[in-house]
């Protein structure tokens, strides 16, 4: 079993800034808890920043997921 990892302010924030808790949250729950364990598990801030990023493009994106492709169930053809 994974521990969960809460979500830091820093991220709660980013993804309210660019409208996209809705898409975090519409990820599956290993998405939503991979991501958050990669950006806090960085030593340095602007590794975190860089991850954070990251997460936010492919969350904008949709379709990628740890830069691998990714389709959610309700968009699979």
């Amino acid at each position: 079993m994974r521990l969960e990892n809460p979500m830091p302010e820093f991220v709660r924030a980013a993804l309210n800034s660019r409208n996209l808790m809705e898409k975090y949250l519409q990820r599956p729950a290993y998405q939503q808890n991979d991501y958050l364990g990669w950006i806090t598990r960085a030593k340095l801030e602007a590794t975190k920043q860089k991850r954070l990023a990251q997460m936010l493009e492919e969350l904008f994106n949709g379709d990628v997921y740890m830069k691998m492709a990714w389709r959610s169930k309700t968009n699979k053809k």
